[in-house]
């Protein structure tokens, strides 16, 4: 399961195509727009380059950046965008989640290198043309397995729910309510790759916090002796020592 679900709806080779005449017609560099579009330069020049499909929010970010649609203008909604999320999703209003949008460091247990944590960045933005927030993982050394998907925010538990449904197949992050930090936390299912192709569920806590508020923030698998482990290890642990979440047997 990975970016297809948000994908399915734009050609990213065509985005690039209208990307790369946007940037020679405006005469702009990629450095500049990947900063005015908060993206790491590596991240559009990867995108660009063909070795890595856009994912819905780095289209996203980019049609803002530029103030022009990227995707096939024939999608485009005849009528005026929706203003509420659809039901199954909360209702919630732009305005009232605003604050959740934003890049972050997504901290989780490794799931094959005990006592490791595995490191990934998570961004959360809102979908102008769908009426809703999305998300997509990058910047994960499994990149084939990255997540993308919806934002549901009910009303009734105040808990967020980053959903990927993909030819029925699910795969959900719950998230308690935010702190005062913006920091979440909360518990991730899903499918981990068992004894040859076999897959078994797996649960376990996660924390996502804004990328700003870590100096030198890292990617990837960090161990014991990695500088920032220590850290990390102190943030993912909050999210059961602060009862964000609770693991029974």
């Amino acid at each position: 399961m990975g970016h297809a679900a948000l994908q399915s709806t734009f050609d990213s080779d065509d985005v690039a195509l209208r990307l790369r005449e946007e940037i020679a017609r405006r005469r702009i560099s990629r450095q500049g727009l990947a900063e005015t579009a908060r993206l790491s330069l590596s991240t559009l020049e990867k995108a660009l380059s063909g070795s890595r499909p856009f994912t819905l929010a780095t289209v996203i970010r980019l049609e803002e950046a530029l103030g022009t649609r990227l995707r096939d203008r024939a999608e485009a909604p005849a009528a005026a965008a929706p203003t509420l999320a659809p039901a199954h999703m909360g209702s919630y209003a732009r305005e009232a989640v605003r604050w959740i949008e934003g890049a972050y460091l997504t901290l989780r247990p490794s799931f094959g290198d005990p006592g490791a944590i595995y490191a990934y960045r998570t961004e959360i933005v809102w979908d102008s043309a769908a009426g809703h927030l999305v998300f997509a993982e990058s910047d994960r050394i499994d990149g084939v397995f990255a997540q993308s998907g919806y934002v549901s925010m009910p009303n009734l538990s105040g808990h967020t729910y980053l959903v990927t449904s993909e030819s029925g197949q699910y795969r959900l992050i719950v998230l308690g309510r935010a702190t005062r930090e913006r920091r979440m936390f909360g518990l991730l299912s899903t499918l981990q790759v068992g004894a040859g192709s076999q897959l078994v569920p797996v649960g376990c806590p996660l924390a996502l916090l804004p990328v700003e508020q870590v100096e030198g923030a890292r990617f990837g698998l960090m161990k014991p002796a990695d500088a920032l482990f220590g850290r990390y290890r102190e943030v993912l642990d909050s999210a059961l020592a602060d009862d964000f979440c609770r693991l029974r047997r």
